[in-house]
């Protein structure tokens, strides 16, 4: 069995009355996600989900301590994939998409997010994110 290890961020903002998070769409799967991506050489996991976050939206974001939530599924016959998230705030909300990648992002309210991502993976993200920032 092969193992693949990435990391990511739940990416939100805080507005008057609401928590919006940021979704993006990649140009291969075509479902709404939050950005993440493969470790790279000896990067932490901390590191990586921020070259992620970087590398894919523009953002640089602020990581919530505390937050760190394990994610595991089977992309691929005889593949295991282990998706480490946290959870930032961007300290920013202008955003520039990696073209390569992501087709699309999306700043949305977290219950309109809730129901755009396609996984009860991604689902159980955002209510533990929700629970979080409360």
């Amino acid at each position: 069995m092969k193992f693949e290890k990435s990391c990511g961020v739940i990416v939100y903002r805080r507005n008057q009355e609401h928590i919006d998070l940021l979704l993006v769409k990649n140009r291969y799967g075509g479902h709404w996600s939050f950005p993440k991506g493969h470790v790279e050489g000896n990067e932490t996991e901390v590191q990586t989900a921020l070259r992620e976050v970087r590398e894919e939206t523009g953002l640089e974001v602020r990581l919530q301590s505390g937050f760190r939530q394990i994610v595991e599924y089977f992309p691929k016959p005889n593949v295991k994939k282990q998706v480490v998230y946290f959870l930032g705030e961007a300290k920013s909300s202008r955003v520039k998409k990696q073209e390569e990648e992501i087709s699309r992002i999306i700043w949305t309210d977290i219950r309109r997010a809730w129901r755009i991502v396609a996984f009860e993976n991604d689902k159980n993200l955002i209510w533990m994110a929700h629970k979080s920032l409360q």
